[in-house]
């Protein structure tokens, strides 16, 4: 007994037993067994009893080194358990954690596992920030809470593991790990009695998205070789939602940045006070077709305008910054009635994006006689314009509504006008500031309506601000857009 795995004897000892005390007709058991040349290989013995009448006088049988059989074996089961774990989880986060409980134990003592969250823009050598996802222990400690940020220096070996882009293997005698191996923050992962560790990076398409520390203790066997192989088969089903969130990633940032050049500050304009706003959704999945735009045309008129373009991707986002400029070319190269400028957009729409709808509020602030402003606007499928008095009173604009961009196969748009008085705010917005799952879009309007009241006295910078504040909740799920003008007072 004293040449069996120490993790072994308890099986064999009971099963020994029991084949004697019953007498059983054969034997059978595979456990390891420790080599004269040092290490432990899986043995499978099979005897059966030599009998003389009833009396068994010995027994005889044979002992076969069935290491690759028994690790052939194993890698089939634990690549079955993963792909059951795994099967309906597409969140990188929750599959390397579904893998990270396979590991443990059979595998290893303990593996820790972390997102990369930089992995797309950061230096090579520099510090890096990890975000863990998962951490099991064999035994204890118990294990600290997931999704905790780790920063880590560039003399780190989870660091030197990113940058490599291969495994970081080592193996030392049972508590001394070599100095470059300790991880700052991680040093309860590896046991006082540890014996090796793998830092093993999970790369996709050329990119480190994902690390997992795997470590194992005591007199167990140190981690080797093969283990290493299927560690690292075992993580490839992790392949394809971290290639889905790196690419998740990188057309964000192509989003963002399109949608952050469009964010034009407003023109300043003579007895005017304009001011622009957006706010992405709460929603880390989602990118959305919101804009608004303000400009000056060359017979002084100033032009207000806020749209969205269904969908939440980067097609919507680079159809809405088309539209946007669009709009501008066609309201520069004549002057004519704001439905007739939805008109031509709309045509334009539905010839050169076929499946595109999008809504949208034109305004244009005309100068009919001095000391006199008048509002003409259309509405396209959009909420409707807000027309706030110096004193509070709120009300909508609802005349020059008509349906959608994109709908209608010969569009109309008509053009409404309303006078502006001195000291009034005119608000444009899109339709997140309003619009709430399991609601009423009229809740949401009058909800609008009572803020914008209460803030009417409020300078035009803080009444927009204020107006987030009170119609946005953290957990909105679409992007809002907004444009305020307010004229002065003489």
């Amino acid at each position: 007994m004293d040449a069996v795995h120490p993790d072994d004897r308890a099986s064999v000892i009971e099963r020994w037993s029991r084949t004697l005390r019953e007498v059983q007709p054969r034997f059978t058991h595979t456990y390891r067994l420790r080599l004269a040349t040092g290490g432990y290989r899986h043995f499978a013995v099979d005897a059966a009893p030599v009998r003389d009448g009833d009396t068994v006088i010995e027994w005889i049988g044979t002992c076969r080194d069935v290491e690759q059989e028994w690790q052939e074996a194993r890698r089939e089961r634990l690549l079955a358990r993963a792909t059951a774990v795994t099967a309906d989880t597409a969140r990188p986060d929750e599959m390397l954690a579904a893998l990270t409980a396979v590991i443990v134990p059979e595998l290893a003592d303990n593996c820790t596992s972390y997102l990369l969250p930089q992995a797309l823009h950061r230096t090579p050598g520099t510090a890096l920030t990890a975000e863990r996802v998962a951490a099991v222990p064999r035994q204890h400690p118990p294990p600290p809470p997931p999704h905790h940020a780790e920063h880590l220096g560039p003399d780190s070996a989870l660091v030197r593991a990113a940058d490599l882009r291969r495994p970081v293997h080592a193996v030392f005698p049972p508590g001394s790990p070599p100095p470059d191996i300790a991880l700052p923050g991680t040093e309860p992962w590896l046991a006082p009695d540890a014996n090796s560790v793998v830092l093993l990076p999970v790369v996709v398409d050329g990119t480190t998205a994902a690390l997992v520390v795997a470590c194992v203790n005591g007199d167990r066997p140190p981690l080797g070789q093969s283990e290493i192989s299927l560690l690292q088969t075992l993580l490839e089903r992790a392949h394809t939602p971290l290639s889905n969130a790196l690419e998740y990633q990188r057309t964000r940032q192509v989003a963002l940045a399109l949608q952050h050049s469009l964010l034009t500050e407003p023109p300043d304009v003579p007895g005017l006070d304009i001011a622009v706003r957006y706010r992405p959704s709460s929603s880390a999945a989602e990118v959305g077709g919101d804009w608004y735009d303000s400009f000056v045309l060359r017979d002084r008129a100033t032009v207000l305008t806020v749209g969205d373009v269904a969908g939440h991707d980067l097609p919507a986002a680079v159809t809405m910054s088309q539209l946007r400029n669009m709009l501008r070319g066609l309201a520069l190269d004549r002057e004519e009635p704001t439905g007739e400028m939805l008109r031509r957009l709309d045509t334009s729409i539905q010839t050169l994006y076929l499946e595109c709808t999008a809504t949208c509020v034109l305004a244009r602030i005309e100068r009919p006689a001095p000391g006199r402003l008048q509002l003409h606007y259309s509405a396209a499928g959009h909420p409707p314009p807000l027309l706030v008095e110096a004193e509070g009173t709120a009300h909508f604009l609802d005349e020059g509504r008509s349906p959608m961009l994109g709908l209608l196969p010969d569009p109309r748009h008509g053009t409404a006008v309303h006078p502006l008085p001195p000291g009034s705010t005119l608000l444009l917005y899109t339709d997140g500031l309003v619009e709430r799952r399991n609601e009423d879009l009229t809740d949401g309007l009058d909800r609008l309506r009572r803020h914008a009241s209460t803030a009417a006295r409020r300078p035009l910078a803080p009444f927009c601000d204020e107006l987030l504040a009170g119609m946005l909740t953290a957990d909105n799920d679409d992007d809002t857009a907004l444009v305020a003008l307010r004229l002065s007072v003489p």
